[in-house]
């Protein structure tokens, strides 16, 4: 069998194959997350907490909304999936998972799951970053698919559903595992798979602005003074 591929190589392989090449180059300890990401992950396992903390106490915290914004989304976070009319209290399952920061090897890849769900079987994986306007980002849900793939594997057991959490901004949500988002896995897991050199480079330059490889991939990017034409 093939070599398990991270779950972050697909996740930036969906984002950007020529990206993930280089990453792939970086020595394993340059791979690891910022102690910022760890800080906002924290965020997730405390949510109790930072509902009942002062507007002073949530300043202290690495939230990137002001604290009044900040509780009341995820006050509406809570209700939402706390919804009594529901057969399921969604809040209580991701509060209380059956397992946390799990290491979970499938038929193709691996990685850490943040949280396991039970009743029924489904992993959780936890941003630090900005959520979209609506759903998740493309290649969260390339994670999520990886994830939930690991997981059914080792239980043999079917998952239909996955969660993301963005903890800095108070906001959770799922997605539904449907045959475009396995689609676009299998993508990312071909693309992976046949990195022998580097591919060709996006088309999508606004995803070369901010990205640490862009003077190594030769991509030329628009500068702010560039932008803003002042010469």
């Amino acid at each position: 069998m093939r070599d398990r591929i991270p779950f972050s190589d697909l996740r930036t392989a969906a984002y950007c194959p020529r990206k993930c090449y280089y990453q792939r180059t970086r020595p394993a300890e340059e791979r690891e997350p910022p102690p910022e990401v760890e800080s906002i992950r924290a965020l997730a396992i405390r949510y109790d907490e930072l509902l009942a903390a002062s507007p002073d106490d949530l300043e202290r915290e690495p939230i990137a909304v002001s604290p009044g914004r900040y509780r009341d989304r995820l006050a509406s976070t809570r209700d939402r999936l706390a919804d009594a009319d529901a057969e399921t209290d969604q809040w209580d399952r991701l509060r209380n998972p059956r397992e946390r920061d799990r290491l979970a090897t499938g038929r193709h890849c691996r990685g850490i799951v943040h949280k396991v769900l039970a009743d029924p079987l489904e992993p959780v994986l936890i941003s630090s970053g900005e959520p979209p306007d609506n759903g998740v980002w493309k290649p969260q849900s390339v994670h999520a698919v990886a994830a939930a793939k690991a997981l059914s594997w080792e239980h043999e057991e079917s998952i239909e559903r996955a969660w993301l959490e963005y903890p800095a901004y108070g906001v959770i949500r799922s997605i539904e595992l449907t045959t475009e988002r396995k689609a676009r896995y299998r993508s990312a897991l071909r693309a992976v798979r046949e990195l022998d050199g580097p591919p060709a480079r996006t088309t999508n330059r606004s995803k070369c602005e901010a990205c640490e490889f862009a003077a190594e991939c030769g991509v030329k990017t628009r500068t702010l003074r560039s932008l803003l034409d002042l010469g």
